[in-house]
Formats: structure tokens, C-alpha cells, sequence
């Protein structure tokens, strides 16, 4: 039975990935920050279908430090590194972001270089790939990174940074270690828990009528559960060595888009969903009272569109629709209560 480390098994994709990988029959360890938080996490990992006898350890190891890495990827084959950090809100520095991320990366690298492992698939962001670049009609594809002299977000630098180290280490020190990553966009789908990715907070916005109407912007959709499934792709073929793999299920949406299909799939159960475009000007003009909307301002009313068709091509890899892992984001809201407003 092999075995792998899932870094960040708290979060959003991290605990779909150790669900994954015990149903694929794999030895699982997972870091946290915090060990206290191990028995929360084992009970919400049996609410949703792990065994309470699953092999399954956690490892306290945090990004920002080097303390208990080694142990966490000691006698691992492979590690897939999930964690990374990713504010509600825009940190007072850059380096709050930057600094964890990229060298959380190449802690977690050197770690599993040392140990032996035999490949670490890297969760990156489609925010290291489409960024930056004059508005373009023509797909993002994995040949593209992020251009950092542009207008772009923290968030965004951090991911292309920390991608960027991580290549660097494998090509200088890598020794025997392989790197696969994997760069998605929006990652929505159902939600285990009220501890969920940032993405999902436009669905929950939408769903309890909190927006007042739909910013002109486009977004790349993905469920967080086809983003797993490639994870595990990229950890077992071959094939995946040394490449990046766009994780987007199809068209970008704009967001208006997004708010019919709610509309539209879930009936009365949606009907707070607004559908009405807001103009730019008034988002502009919110844009000046509130950073957070500042942030989208760059990409209100441009085209934007990627493409997984090396994945597909290479891996194999078949996701669910935008639309279905819409719903399903916004069907596992209602169903934990987690759209009170």
C-alpha cells in the first residue's frame, strides 16, 4: 500500500483529498497546524463516508516553519501538497502571503526530497497562469505565467512565486524528486463543513441575496472534486512528470451566468439569487470604500477563458460540468445550514 501526505487536510480540498485517497486504498498522513483540531477533523471525515478504522495520521507542520516536516513525509511515496495560505481579506504586506507560500513550498519540497519521496504534486492556481496579460480572446493554456510586472493581486503574485520556486528547486536540487502541479480555477463543488475555500463565497453571496446584483466579471469554474481526482492522476502516471495541468471544466462564466443556473437548477430554493449585471461605474465607485472590491476592479467587463485539454489528452481526466458543480456547491450550502445570513 503506498503511501501519501496530503499538506493542509483542513481545508476545502485538502479533506476531499484524504477522502479520495482512502478510497483508493492509499495510506494517508495529513499535516494541520494544530493537532488539537484532529478529532473535529476525524469526525467530519466519517460524516462524509471514511471509516473510523481508515489508515490515517496527522502530523502537526505549519508553512511558516520548519518543525515537523520531517517526520509528517518520512516513509512517504508521495506527497500531495495542498496547503497554502489564502485570506479572506488583503494582508497588510505582501510578504504575509508571499513568504508563507513559497516557503512552505520549498520546505515541504526539501522535506520530501530528503525523505526519499518519490513525487510531490503541487496545488497551484490558475492565478500563476492568466494574469497580468493584455485581454486576449484565445484560451489560457499551461504554457503561460502569470506576468508579475502587471496589475495583479497578492494573492496572485504568491501563487506564481511559489510555483515558480518550486520548479527552480526541482531543476537545481531536486536530486531524484519528481513535481507535477496542478492549477485550478474557481474551486466549488459540495462543501464537508463550515471551513470552505474563498471561491465559495460567491455561491453562498448569490444564494442568500447578500449581492445586490452581478459584477461583470467572468470566472473559471471546477468542482473540488475533479480537482482531487486530478491530483491523484498527477501523483500515479508517468505521464505527469514535469508538467502543469490546467483544472477548469469549461468555459469561463461571467457571473450573471452563474446566478441563472442556481436560478434555473434550484427553483424556489434560489430565489434570492439576483440576475441583474451591475454597472462598472457603481462598482467602481464601491471599489473606493471597500479594498476587497478594489481587488476586482482590473477584471470587471474582460474576456477570460482557459482550457484543460492537456489533461483531458494526457491524463485522462473527465470533469463534472460548470453547472453541476455549481449546484452542488450551492445544494451542500442549504443543506448544512450554512446560508443564514
Amino acid at each position: 500500500m503506498a503511501t501519501v501526505l496530503v499538506t493542509g487536510g483542513s481545508g476545502f480540498i485538502g479533506s476531499h483529498a484524504i477522502l479520495q485517497a482512502l478510497a483508493a486504498g492509499l495510506d494517508v498522513r495529513s499535516s494541520v497546524r494544530n493537532l488539537r483540531r484532529e478529532g473535529e477533523l476525524r469526525a467530519l471525515l466519517r460524516a462524509n463516508g471514511a471509516h473510523a478504522d481508515a489508515p490515517l495520521r496527522f502530523f502537526a507542520a505549519d508553512l511558516t516553519g520548519d518543525a515537523g516536516w520531517a517526520e509528517a513525509v518520512a516513509g512517504c511515496d508521495y506527497v500531495l501538497h495542498i496547503a497554502s495560505p489564502f485570506p479572506a481579506g488583503i494582508p497588510k504586506h505582501e510578504d504575509e502571503l508571499i513568504v508563507p507560500a513559497r516557503d512552505g513550498a520549498l520546505r515541504v519540497l526539501r522535506a520530501a526530497r530528503d525523505a526519499g519521496v518519490k513525487r510531490v504534486v503541487l496545488t497551484s492556481s490558475f492565478a500563476a497562469i492568466g494574469y497580468g496579460h493584455p485581454e486576449r480572446r484565445a484560451p489560457f493554456d499551461e504554457t503561460t505565467w502569470t506576468n508579475l510586472d502587471g496589475s495583479i493581486a497578492t494573492y496572485t503574485k504568491s501563487k506564481t512565486l511559489a510555483e515558480r520556486a518550486a520548479w527552480d528547486f526541482i531543476a537545481r536540487e531536486g536530486g531524484g524528486l519528481e513535481l507535477s502541479v496542478v492549477n485550478p480555477v474557481g474551486v466549488f463543488g459540495p462543501v464537508l463543513g463550515a471551513d470552505y475555500a474563498t471561491s465559495i463565497q460567491l455561491v453562498q453571496r448569490l444564494m442568500t441575496g447578500s449581492m445586490p446584483g452581478c459584477p461583470r466579471l467572468r470566472f473559471g469554474v471546477v468542482d473540488v472534486r475533479d480537482v482531487v481526482d486530478l491530483h491523484l492522476r498527477a501523483m500515479a502516471d508517468p505521464a505527469a512528470n514535469g508538467e502543469r495541468f490546467l483544472a477548469v471544466a469549461g468555459d469561463f462564466l461571467r457571473v450573471q451566468e452563474m446566478a441563472r443556473v442556481l436560478r434555473t437548477r434550484l427553483g424556489d430554493a434560489a430565489r434570492k439569487v439576483p440576475t441583474r449585471e451591475l454597472p462598472d461605474w457603481l462598482v467602481k465607485l464601491v471599489a473606493m470604500f471597500d479594498p476587497t472590491v478594489r481587488q476586482i476592479v482590473p477584471d470587471l467587463g474582460k474576456y477570460k477563458n482557459a482550457t484543460s485539454a492537456k489533461a483531458q489528452r494526457l491524463l485522462g481526466w473527465a470533469p463534472r460540468s460548470n453547472d453541476d458543480a455549481l449546484v452542488a456547491t450551492a445544494e451542500s450550502l442549504l443543506r448544512l445550514g450554512l446560508l443564514k445570513r
